[in-house]
């Protein structure tokens, strides 16, 4: 049976949860037509949605048409809440996008959209209320090509006919071809149209009357593909719930393999810890029921129980974790107490529903003592507090409180934290550089082991992981920061794991301490509709806000669109605003668009009033111990008593070379100096503290502090390697670049022959590497021919990747050298402990082997 995971998203009031009903009814899974309005929606349960007559909660139905077995995922349309529709798209197949026929394409239908295409969801379109609809068939899907995607397809009206195929085979080159060919185009190759997201089918009924509902099954049905999933075990959880008798559920789709009962699963905690857990139960749900399950297969979503540890958005197995939401919270809030409840007792329940609604960011303020909370707007405020009253007996209220602020940093430093009271020992360094926008916190890990040993480098990148650290301006959790591990020091006897921990945060703030810090504000792209004698009003306010904007252009006979981005903290009330001056005629969709500079730092940071110097939790000085007991060094002082020198200074920091980012990078073209390499790598990564030749030494040959006997040299065991990079080589070398402009497959040829013939004079082991980086679903080969290896790397890893890791692996037992002008993948050679070959040096290496070879025929002929 095919098993397709559907979500149905919309804007809200456009008959989003009516369309559910319609579906489950006239599928057989429910045998009473339930209405919004009357409060008996077989999915909205709750009775806060029954109230508002809105969806809040993420809803799962199961149902089948024919062979299809479809979960249905209902997910609330209110924009307060489309952080819980976001993470719900994550384990979708196909999506149901509802547009109501009598509204058009509104505000948060272009976001929903938005994130449609983000996360690359199929989509199938239902336009509701068709009834009272004034605009024909025609018109809506010339406003939905307009406004969303040129694939729109009318599959109702039009279908099978000629004007139908001709739209179809409009929406790609491969079904062009198809139509002009044959004639007609497969149902297979319009299923598979649709999975690319080149058609969007659209039907046309009303969900209330079951109108176009029975059509809307049977094209869902044909046109779905069964979706293909890994043999191993893989899952995705995607919300944590609580199923009112205090059992904790992890609802998760199974991305591959079989989860069974009681089978073990692993994964690590948002804070960094490691869990290991059995499957208590595994349910799956329909409504508010539920039959329970032995095992369950890829495609199915679920939930189990016995899970304590896992959280919206991990990947379990053989999954990889989602990405970070696009909608985040902007709006803060500080918490008032209106119960007679403990302040931490209130914090901890409000950290349990943040478990489960991750849209909702709760903040312990340890030096006001107050609790502040982040959320998308006024109505999920409402739901909140009925919710914490309804699962807690606590009532709590909200006062309106900041924008939700970032702090990042503008130049790079290093940070120092010590941590040495009596009978304890760690000192961490960490090199601060500014990220990306947008690019969130990026951890990184180039300590050298001779330093510190792996275990407590692994603990350290765990305490950076488990934490919000927050910035030293406001207060506010930073953001947009490259922290790399550098350098650190552990005692023999008296350093334990809660030491580096207490190193590792103070490290981070003395860093923030030494350097320029920015104060980021949160920015929202949006687009504003108005009438054409209101748009010098429009274009006033945005100015006056901060904002940036496009050319406005005309939408219509009297009005006009203009597009741009503008702090949040001018766009959040404009709503009200633009509905007073347009006389409820102008529109405004705001979608969240990252963090920027603050344009009134200096007003908003005296406003908030944080000092960093009083944030004792939070602290940036450092614990040193002198006779016998521990004395507080302050921040800007750390520097003049640290026991380590990471080989960074402080005062000329160079530019680091990051290769994770530049593996792809232009090829240099001139040659770099062993002399200048070795400078670029120990400005980068500090003085390499071991002799020059060390690599010719097996680890047995160190002795007295790791100094090599240079005297009495121990050879390598095993044989000597020659990496050589293709690519590089023969754009490199005149001769072969001749014969690539014309034919690149016999300049390949040319070089393996040359390369024969090295290897049968000079008897080492030769390993040709060619780059297969961009070549689509390429697992990667090695082959053998006569005397060499030839390696053609896999999709997505260069040849330097490749060389990187190999002369790695080599180099402990080896004399390895490469062959490159690549001047970034030389400077990795010598870190790794190998020999490197510029292409000309080998040029001539090359010409002296093929002369000695002829010299030796010559000599054998005579």
């Amino acid at each position: 049976m095919k098993k397709i995971a559907i979500g149905i998203v919309a804007h809200v009031d456009s008959g989003k949860t009516t369309l559910s009903e319609g579906l489950l009814y006239q599928a057989g899974e429910i045998r009473k037509l339930g209405r919004v309005d009357h409060r008996n929606a077989f999915l909205d349960t709750h009775p806060i949605e029954r109230d508002r007559g809105i969806t809040i909660f993420l809803k799962q139905a199961v149902f089948n048409i024919n062979d299809t077995e479809f979960t249905l995922l209902d997910t609330p349309g209110h924009v307060d809440f489309s952080t819980e529709m976001e993470r719900t798209l994550q384990v979708l197949d196909y999506a149901i996008l509802v547009i109501s026929g009598s509204d058009g394409v509104q505000s948060h239908t272009e976001t929903l959209w938005k994130l449609l295409k983000r996360y690359e969801i199929p989509c199938f379109l239902f336009i509701n209320k068709m009834d009272i609809a004034e605009s024909s068939h025609r018109d809506i899907i010339l406003n939905l090509r307009d406004k969303l995607d040129d694939g729109c397809v009318d599959f109702s009206s039009d279908f099978g006919s000629e004007a139908f195929y001709d739209n179809i085979a409009m929406c790609s080159e491969k079904l062009m071809e198809q139509y002009l060919n044959m004639g007609e185009i497969k149902e297979s190759d319009i299923q598979e149209a649709i999975s690319e997201r080149c058609i969007f089918p659209c039907f046309f009924g009303s969900a209330l009357k079951l109108s176009g509902v029975d059509e809307f099954l049977r094209g869902l049905d044909k046109y779905t593909k069964s979706i293909n999933y890994k043999s191993d075990f893989a899952a995705k959880v995607f919300k944590i719930s609580d199923d009112g008798n205090g059992n904790r559920l992890t609802h998760l789709k199974i991305t591959g393999g079989t989860l069974k009962v009681k089978q073990l699963l692993d994964g690590t905690t948002s804070d960094g810890e490691n869990w290991s857990e059995k499957v208590d139960q595994i349910r799956i749900y329909s409504g508010t029921k539920f039959h329970a399950a032995e095992q369950v297969k890829a495609g199915t979503i679920c939930a189990v129980t016995g899970l304590g540890n896992t959280y919206p958005g991990e990947g379990l197995g053989d999954e990889e974790n989602s990405q970070s939401a696009l909608l985040t919270p902007v709006l803060s809030y500080k918490v008032e107490l209106l119960s007679d409840i403990d302040l931490h007792n209130a914090l901890s329940n409000l950290r349990k529903i943040e478990e489960e609604e991750p849209q909702l960011y709760v903040m312990w303020n340890e030096q006001l003592q107050e609790i502040h909370i982040q959320l998308m707007g006024e109505v999920q405020l409402e739901v909140l507090k009925q919710i914490v009253f309804d699962r807690f007996g606590m009532k709590i209220d909200f006062v309106r409180g900041n924008i939700a602020y970032r702090e990042t940093i503008a130049e790079q430093t290093e940070g120092v934290g010590h941590y040495e009271p009596l009978r304890h020992y760690a000192e961490v360094h960490l090199l601060l550089q500014p990220g990306k926008r947008g690019s969130g916190i990026k951890y990184y890990n180039k300590c050298n082991e001779d330093k510190l040993d792996k275990n407590w480098q692994k603990l350290i990148m765990t305490h950076l992981k488990e934490k919000t650290h927050i910035g030293v301006l406001t207060g506010s959790p930073i953001t947009d920061i490259k922290i790399t591990l550098v350098a650190g020091r552990a005692h023999q006897k008296h350093t334990e794991g809660g030491d580096f921990r207490q190193a590792t945060y103070r490290a981070v703030r003395q860093g923030l301490k030494m350097t320029k810090n920015i104060l980021l504000e949160p920015w929202y792209e949006f687009k504003l509709e108005v009438p054409t004698d209101s748009i010098g009003r429009a274009m006033t306010d945005i100015q006056q806000m901060g904002g940036r904007f496009s050319q406005p252009e005309n939408n219509g006979v009297d009005m006009t669109v203009i597009s741009g981005s503008a702090p949040v903290s001018g766009m959040m009330d404009y709503q009200s605003e633009v509905s007073m001056y347009t006389k409820g005629r102008g529109r405004l969709t705001c979608l969240p668009n990252g963090y920027e500079p603050c344009n009134n730092s200096d007003e908003v940071i005296e406003k908030i009033g944080y000092d960093s110097e009083r944030d004792i939790e939070n602290t940036a000085d450092s614990v040193f111990c002198s006779h016998g007991a521990g004395f507080v060094v302050k921040w800007n002082e750390v520097r003049d008593y640290m026991h380590v020198d990471s080989g960074f200074d402080i005062d000329g920091l160079q530019k680091e070379i990051d290769v994770s980012e530049k593996r792809t990078s232009e090829y240099i073209s001139s040659v770099v100096t062993d002399k200048e390499l070795m400078k670029i790598f120990e400005n980068t990564y500090g003085p390499i503290k071991r002799d020059t030749y060390s690599a010719l030494y097996t680890k047995k040959s160190h002795v007295n502090n790791n100094k090599p006997i240079k005297n009495k040299p121990k050879k390598e065991q095993g044989e000597d390697y020659l990496l050589v990079d293709g690519y590089n080589i023969i754009y490199a070398w005149d001769n072969l670049k001749e014969y690539a402009d014309e034919n690149l497959d016999m300049a390949r040829h040319k070089l393996i022959n040359i390369l024969c013939n090295y290897q049968g004079f000079c008897k080492c082991q030769v390993i040709l590497v060619f780059d297969a980086y961009k070549v689509k679903n390429n697992p990667g080969e090695i082959e053998k021919y006569h005397n060499i290896n030839i390696v053609y790397t896999k999709e997505k890893e260069t040849a330097d990747m490749y060389i990187e890791k190999v002369s790695h692996q080599l180099s402990k037992k080896h004399r390895v050298r490469v062959a490159t002008s690549d001047g970034l993948e030389q400077l990795i050679i010598l870190g790794n402990g190998a020999y490197r070959v510029s292409a000309n040096e080998f040029k001539k290496e090359v010409d002296m082997v093929e002369k000695a070879i002829r010299e030796f025929l010559k000599n054998d002929i005579k």
